[in-house]
């Protein structure tokens, strides 16, 4: 009865504004010309729908599309009952946003609402003192000594351990492997470790399947789903009757409570009737409850926060990035010159960052292919961008990094080219290539501003320790000739149907 009354809703919705439309004979609202030109045709009552459902299979490059069209790199997107979508590749523009006019561009109530279900009150879904609160708190966590040591020993010791006898295998055999997945259960395992201090073992294949794994991936799915539904109060009505995918994001995110709950009483109960050391308090779960004592919910919502930006997002990047080193022989010989000088050793937080070539290539997959494809904000008041565009009080306004990376005006007529020496700069003193970073609003991958990612450090620690771990023992080769993958946009982006490769060793 459940499955039969989600699929009537839609339908029903459908009949409730498609039969009066006909009388409207959908004639475009009108508008100005100016407007025209920034966006998609826009209907009365149902916006720019049509437009967004027609394309909603490659909805990042369509958008791409009309923001290159788009004089300012900037344009609206028309939702059913009159909000509106802005959205900008403009750097000025999220500057604006991310930095000058900070505490105008919160969250909002509806990315609050939507998220809550699911990341609760944590750092990615906090505004106002809430989120202050928790980034002083995280801060200074993440600054500190202990926990990049900790974060070192966590990696090697998953790359070392699991991640690199597990290709050794699949070369041997001469068996085919999602490198997305693979990538995505190195992650799990690790962030597990830093997060919690918990070893899922997800990477083990003598561990059965875990129930948090893929409870997480399920909720992370399904709540992107609800930022992506025309008519939002769909899915609220789906959440209050518990029918369909709603029910489904309760399952996981219950299962999910659980676990972590479950953790934390855990770590409550050790630190209640053992000496404290550095070794047991080294993981984010005890450094939270040292300092946040007795609210579980809020030690809770702040982790799993950290779990999803440390598991998608570097997975993500790190497929993109071997897909592009596969076909681009060139950068492949550059990084196995560089990371040679180090052996056959496991490097960690030091010394990866001599590997600079390694660096640029990474942020040159992530400028094309960005873990996070858009970021969102709510309009607190009425405002007026740098480009001229004027926001409404309320409106959605999204910069979009995977469109920022496209821009010819922002990187020049070779955007296209997978090209790691656009980062890089002679350093005529030493006679050596150094990376040389770009304006965070040209290239707002890890956002910027107040809310710049606190991880990004560590994330480029675990990217460059594994990418150069398996770039000097194997060969990455796609297993399908030519293989052109599409890029699948939710809260994080992935690979559509995986990546399947074959590991080569270098030593045959």
């Amino acid at each position: 009865m459940a499955d039969v009354l989600e699929l009537s809703l839609p339908f029903l919705l459908f009949a409730a504004f498609a039969i009066p439309l006909l009388f409207l004979r959908l004639k475009p609202k009108t508008t100005t010309a100016a407007f025209a030109a920034y966006g998609p045709k826009s209907y009365p009552i149902i916006g720019s729908a049509l437009a967004i459902a027609a394309n909603g299979d490659r909805l990042p490059q369509y958008v791409t599309g009309l923001i290159r069209r788009s004089p300012t790199h900037t344009i609206t997107l028309r939702r059913p009952f009159g909000s509106c979508l802005i959205v900008t590749a403009n750097p000025a523009n999220v500057e604006h946003m991310l930095k000058t006019r900070f505490e105008a561009y919160p969250k909002g109530p509806l990315m609050n609402s939507a998220i809550r279900d699911f990341l609760g009150d944590g750092i990615f879904n906090a505004d106002g003192e809430t989120w202050k609160i928790q980034r002083k708190l995280a801060s200074h966590e993440f600054s500190t000594r202990s926990l990049r040591r900790f974060v070192d020993v966590a990696v090697l010791s998953e790359v070392s351990g699991r991640l690199l006898p597990l290709l050794a295998s699949a070369a041997k055999s001469k068996t085919v492997l999602d490198l997305q997945d693979v990538l995505q259960r190195f992650a799990f395992d690790n962030i597990c470790k830093i997060a919690f201090g918990s070893d899922p073992g997800c990477l083990d294949p003598d561990v059965p399947a875990s129930d948090f794994a893929a409870a997480f991936d399920d909720a992370v799915w399904l709540t992107g789903q609800r930022l992506t539904t025309a008519v939002w109060f769909v899915w609220k009505l789906k959440r209050a009757l518990r029918i369909g995918s709603e029910k489904r994001l309760f399952d996981s995110v219950r299962i999910i409570n659980d676990f972590a709950g479950k953790l934390i009483r855990e770590r409550k109960a050790k630190r209640a009737t053992a000496a404290k050391s550095e070794g047991e308090n080294s993981d984010l779960l005890s450094r939270f409850l040292e300092t946040c004592g007795a609210d579980e919910r809020f030690v809770k919502d702040i982790v799993v926060s950290f779990m999803l930006a440390g598991r998608d997002t570097t997975s993500a990047a790190l497929t993109w990035f071997f897909w592009l080193i596969s076909s681009h022989k060139h950068a492949e010989e550059e990084i196995l010159r560089e990371i040679s000088i180090f052996g056959s050793e496991v490097v960690g937080f030091e010394k990866v960052k001599e590997m600079h070539y390694l660096h640029a290539a990474i942020c040159e997959s992530m400028r094309l292919y960005p873990p996070v494809p858009n970021d969102s904000k709510g309009a607190a008041e009425d405002d007026v961008l740098p480009d001229g565009t004027i926001v409404p009080k309320g409106a959605r306004v999204a910069y979009h990094p995977y469109a920022m990376g496209r821009m010819e005006s922002l990187w020049g007529k070779d955007w296209e080219e997978f090209r790691p020496e656009r980062w890089l700069r002679k350093d005529e003193a030493e006679g050596k290539c150094r990376f040389v970073a770009e304006d965070p609003y040209k290239y707002p991958v890890f956002q910027a501003g107040p809310r710049v990612c606190l991880g990004k450090e560590m994330a480029f620690v675990q990217m460059k320790s594994l990418a150069a771990a398996v770039l000097r023992q194997f060969r990455v080769v796609p297993a399908m000739p030519n293989f052109e993958p599409d890029y699948v946009a939710n809260l994080t982006s992935k690979m559509k149907g995986g990546f399947p490769v074959r590991f080569l060793s270098r030593d045959t």
